[in-house]
C-alpha cells in the first residue's frame, strides 16, 4: 500500500520563473483521488541537487514522482541519481534502444545513447512523443520511484496512461475505471469550474493541448458519470465535448471519408493554420484539394473573386466577405465543400471590430452557403487563431451533416 507521495520537478526554467509548472496539480489530484497523501512538491534546477534531495525524500515517502532531467545533455542527471539511490547500475534497455535507433538512426551514438539507460530492475515507460523514455522501480527503502520526462506533451500522456493505472492497483483501488473525453474551445479554467459545479464527488482531470483538452472522469457509478457528462455537454455546447481521445481534425476527416467528399478552405486571420492541420495526416490528399491564404484584401479580390464592393461596404471581417471567400475557393479548386475564416486575431483592433471577432462561412455544392460570426475571448493572438481553426473544423462537420451551423455555434457558451 502507498501512504504518502512526493513530487520532484526538475527544470531551471521553472525555478527562474521562465515557465510555469503544469505537473503539480495533475499529479496531486491523481494521487489524492487514490487516497495517497501528497506530502511535498519540490522544484529544483538542473544543477545536480536532485541527488541529495532524492536521498532524503525516498526515506520519508512510499512514492516519489520525478519529472525532468532525462535528456541527453550533461546537466540531465536524473537517471544516474536514481540509480545511485536505488543502488542499481544503469543498463541499456534493449527495447528502448531499438525504438530510439529506429527513430533517429546513427545519431543515437553519442549523447542520445544515455537515454536508453535505466537502473537495473526498473521498468521502462515508453514515450510516444519524445526521445526520453520514463521508468519506475523500487529503492532499497521500499519507496517506488517514477521518473518521467519534463515536457508536458510527453509527461502527461505517460502519467495518465501508465502511472495512474499502476498506482491504482498498488493503492488497493484495483483498476480505476476512467472515461476519456476531448473538450474543444472551452478554457481549462472554465472546465474546472463547470466540472466541480456539476458533480464534485466525481474525479475530474484535464490535460491541456494546443487545440484541445483531454478530460478524464472517474469515480461514482456509470449512471453518475452519464449524468455528469450530459450536464457538461449541455453547459459547454454542441460538439464541444467528444467521446474518447480525438481532435477536431479527426472528427472532420471521419465525416469527409465516410461521405467521400473533398474539401478546400480560404483563410485570412488564421494565416494557413487550418491548411497546415488539414495536410498533417498521411493520405490527406484523398479529401483535401487546396487552400488560399488571402491575408490581403487584394488577394481576396483577385484570387477568390470577392467583389470589392463587399469589402468597401461590409469590411473584410464580415459574413458577406466570408461567404464570398468560401464560394470562391470552392469554385477555384472544384471541391465538394469549403469553409472560410476571416477575423481579428489581435492584438490591435481592426475596422472598429474587437479582437476575437471571427466570421466563418461553410459551402457545399448544390447547397446554400451559411455564415456566422463568433466573438472569441482572447488570451492572445495565437489563442484566437487556434480557436478559429478548431471552430471551423467542427462547424464544417455540422454543415456537412445538415445541421444549422448558426444554431450549433449559438450553444457555445464559453468560446
Amino acid at each position: 500500500m502507498i501512504g504518502s507521495a512526493a513530487l520532484i520537478i526538475i527544470g531551471s526554467e521553472l525555478t527562474r520563473g521562465i515557465i510555469q509548472d503544469r505537473h503539480g496539480q495533475l499529479v496531486s489530484r491523481a494521487v489524492s483521488s487514490l487516497g495517497i497523501h501528497m506530502s511535498q512538491i519540490v522544484a529544483i534546477p538542473d544543477d545536480g541537487s536532485i541527488g541529495s534531495i532524492l536521498s532524503a525524500i525516498v526515506r520519508k515517502n512510499d512514492l516519489v514522482v520525478i519529472t525532468g532531467g532525462l535528456g541527453p545533455t550533461s546537466d540531465d542527471m536524473t537517471r544516474q541519481c536514481i540509480a545511485d539511490v536505488a543502488a542499481a547500475p544503469l543498463e541499456r534497455d534493449e527495447e528502448c534502444w531499438k525504438d530510439l535507433y529506429g527513430r533517429i538512426g546513427d545519431r543515437i551514438y553519442g549523447a542520445n545513447e544515455k537515454q536508453t539507460l535505466i537502473p537495473r530492475g526498473f521498468v521502462r515507460i515508453r514515450n510516444a512523443n519524445g526521445t526520453a523514455d520514463g521508468f519506475y522501480g523500487y529503492c532499497p527503502s521500499g519507496c517506488l520511484v517514477v521518473s518521467l520526462p519534463g515536457p508536458p506533451g510527453e509527461m502527461q500522456p505517460m502519467f495518465e496512461q501508465v502511472v495512474v493505472p499502476l498506482l491504482s492497483r498498488l493503492s488497493g483501488h484495483g483498476e480505476v475505471v476512467r472515461r476519456e473525453y476531448t473538450s474543444f474551445i472551452t478554457a481549462e479554467a472554465k472546465l474546472e469550474e463547470l466540472t466541480q459545479r456539476i458533480d464534485p464527488t466525481l474525479t475530474w482531470a484535464t490535460r491541456f493541448q494546443d487545440y484541445r483538452i483531454s478530460l478524464y472522469l472517474s469515480g461514482g457509478d456509470d449512471a453518475a458519470k452519464d449524468r455528469a457528462i450530459a450536464a457538461l455537454r449541455q453547459a459547454c455546447g454542441r460538439r464541444l465535448i467528444a467521446d474518447g481521445d480525438t481532435s477536431a481534425l479527426d472528427e472532420l476527416v471521419k465525416v469527409l471519408r465516410d461521405r467521400g467528399l473533398t474539401l478546400s478552405c480560404a483563410e485570412s486571420c488564421t494565416g494557413g493554420l487550418a491548411s497546415g492541420m488539414l495536410t498533417s495526416l498521411a493520405g490527406s490528399s484523398d479529401y483535401f484539394l487546396g487552400s488560399v491564404v488571402s491575408y490581403s484584401n487584394g488577394v481576396k479580390e483577385s484570387v477568390l473573386g470577392v467583389d470589392p464592393g463587399i469589402i468597401s461596404t461590409h469590411g473584410a471581417v464580415s459574413q458577406e466577405c466570408a461567404r464570398a471567400m468560401a464560394d470562391g475557393v470552392m469554385a477555384l479548386t472544384g471541391s465538394d465543400c469549403a469553409f472560410s475564416i476571416t477575423g481579428v486575431a489581435g492584438p490591435a483592433e481592426s475596422e472598429r471590430k474587437k479582437v476575437g471577432t471571427v466570421c466563418f462561412a461553410f459551402a457545399m455544392k448544390g447547397g446554400r452557403t451559411r455564415s456566422l460570426t463568433l466573438h472569441f475571448s482572447s488570451w492572445g493572438r495565437q489563442s484566437v487563431r487556434r480557436k478559429s481553426v478548431t471552430g471551423a473544423l467542427l462547424l464544417m462537420c455540422s454543415h456537412i451533416e445538415g445541421e444549422d451551423v448558426e444554431q450549433v455555434a449559438s450553444t457555445w457558451a464559453y468560446a
